[in-house]
């Protein structure tokens, strides 16, 4: 089975295609954007499965999953995100995406879930689409940016600002920036704080 997945974060694309490689017989290439995804199909490239980052350059919300859709004809085309509501994912299901993949699922799930979209069925965790909204209406987080509820979530795990650095594929002063304004916008007085603040709002 052939899977072309497209993100702009190098370590997950390196993640993705170690997890699917290891099935044996999934062969993965790989695009930062959308359109390097959508050059590669024009070039010839044969997926039989497409996985799409809902936040790399390109996308425009869902109109990169509509364009791709547009383009393959057929071909099961899936959206990813860590931190995408559940909302967005059922947006892009009515869109026509066989599927949503939360960028912290299990290998042997996501090996599963890949075989099972490539088959023409619409997978979708349910765990993941029964939750309660957390972020989606926290009123916390309707005052950040999606990267900086990326760095925030990072921050909640543990990880050093060179750790969250290289799995959002950014520079460390680019994350040092993003917790200052952090701090600023949460009124904390350290990164450990926004964190406290982060967690006891039910942000995460």
């Amino acid at each position: 089975m052939r899977v072309l997945v497209a993100d702009d974060h190098e370590m997950v694309l390196d993640m993705m295609d170690m997890l699917l490689s290891s099935a044996g017989d999934i062969e993965v290439e790989t695009a930062t954007d959308l359109e390097g995804a959508l050059e590669k199909i024009a070039a010839g490239s044969d997926p039989e499965l497409i996985l799409l980052d809902y936040n790399m350059p390109g996308m425009n919300g869902l109109e990169g999953l509509t364009r791709m859709i547009e383009k393959v004809d057929g071909v099961p085309v899936a959206l990813m995100s860590g931190i995408a509501p559940k909302s967005i994912a059922q947006d892009a299901l009515d869109a026509g995406a066989k599927g949503f993949i939360p960028k912290t699922m299990p290998a042997k799930s996501l090996i599963n879930a890949a075989r099972f979209m490539a088959a023409g069925e619409v997978f979708a965790p349910v765990a993941f689409m029964t939750a309660e909204d957390s972020a989606e209406d926290n009123p916390l987080a309707k005052g950040l940016s999606e990267r900086e509820l990326e760095v925030l979530e990072g921050v909640c795990r543990g990880l050093a600002n060179k750790e969250i650095a290289r799995e959002l594929d950014l520079q460390e002063v680019t994350i040092k920036l993003h917790m200052k304004t952090l701090c600023r916008k949460l009124e904390a007085r350290n990164r450990t704080h926004a964190a406290m603040i982060a967690k006891e709002a039910g942000l995460f």
